[in-house]
């Protein structure tokens, strides 16, 4: 598995689990993955929590009241100026009669002095928040999503578009840019906007503000697909070693990262035995069946031809499809 384990804490009664199954380990390590926001046991790979992110002082929940967010995921960059509605003073006593008609007044002004555009950001980042709590994205990536949308406005794309296209654009670019695994079609599901338009918006932003969005690493999807189906350990080091020796065999260029990862995984799985078909990958993944077999395919024959099929130390990918 290609994660990284930054974060690991012994114990455990066996059989205690999380919302995602029972972890059968007696002495089990967990695992803490704070790029993917998970954490997993060391020993069998159960995903035991989702949506997590890594903080100075341990693991919060992604979107999670008191979850951290930086200046820019706050429309006036966290310089709120906040009149309570109750009429009580800093020491926490009652404001005398005559100076709350004076309070309420205020109150009146700090509202009508907000700008049209500060208004209008402020409604931007709470779709902001929720779509990033719907995929539960990690709280810098949706620090810099907020820094894109903002520069997507002052750039004035925001004229003529939906507010709720720009954001799951600007939080795609984000997701981009990190290598954070979620999909154009996770994006439009989430935001309630159209894949077409979402991609339309996108490449207008990365026109626009000239964005360099790199493609996806295919094996971040492997975990990701491999956990939801729960698949064994060795299946998941098979398909990133079978996308690992297609990238050096030049076959994943130019392919969807998804469809890549899909169609490795198919084929660990049947080097390894295990019982999942092709119709639960494609609708785990979101890719058809025709696609699934079209990819393996081709990495199992690019795989012959570079004559990297079967080495020693690697999975048997000479598979018949």
């Amino acid at each position: 598995m290609d994660a990284q384990a930054v974060g690991r804490q012994e114990g455990g009664e066996p059989g205690e689990g999380g919302p995602h199954g029972r972890c059968p380990c007696p002495d089990r390590e967990m695992i803490t993955d704070p790029e993917r926001g998970e954490v997993f046991c060391g020993g069998c790979g159960l995903v035991m929590f989702q949506g997590i992110e890594a903080s100075g002082t341990g693991v919060s929940r992604a979107g999670a009241p008191g979850a951290p967010a930086g200046p820019a995921g706050m429309y006036d960059g966290s310089l709120t100026t906040v009149m309570g509605a109750r009429n009580i003073d800093a020491g926490g006593h009652a404001i005398p009669a005559d100076s709350r008609r004076s309070m309420g007044r205020l109150r009146t002004w700090d509202r009508r002095s907000r700008s049209k555009k500060a208004a209008s950001l402020a409604r931007a980042l709470v779709q902001l928040s929720s779509i990033t709590s719907k995929l539960a994205i990690p709280a810098p990536v949706a620090d810099s999503a907020a820094h894109i949308y903002r520069r997507a406005v002052d750039a004035g794309l925001t004229r003529g578009r939906t507010t709720q296209s720009v954001v799951a654009a600007s939080l795609y670019a984000a997701c981009r840019m990190s290598n954070t695994p979620r999909t154009l079609d996770d994006m439009a599901g989430a935001s309630n906007v159209e894949k077409r338009v979402l991609s339309r918006d996108l490449r207008t932003m990365m026109r626009r503000l000239e964005l360099d969005l790199c493609q996806y690493d295919a094996s971040s999807f492997v975990v990701r697909i491999a956990n939801n189906l729960r698949l064994g350990e060795k299946t998941k080091r098979g398909a990133v070693e079978i996308l690992a020796m297609a990238d050096r065999a030049h076959i994943s260029a130019g392919k969807n990262p998804m469809s890549q990862a899909t169609a490795a995984l198919y084929m660990a799985c049947l080097s390894h035995s295990e019982p999942v078909t092709q119709k639960r990958l494609a609708a785990e993944s979101g890719i058809s069946p025709v696609t699934i077999r079209n990819r393996a395919a081709t990495i199992r024959e690019g795989l012959a031809g570079q004559g990297l099929a079967g080495q020693s130390g690697g999975p048997a990918v000479a598979l018949q499809i």
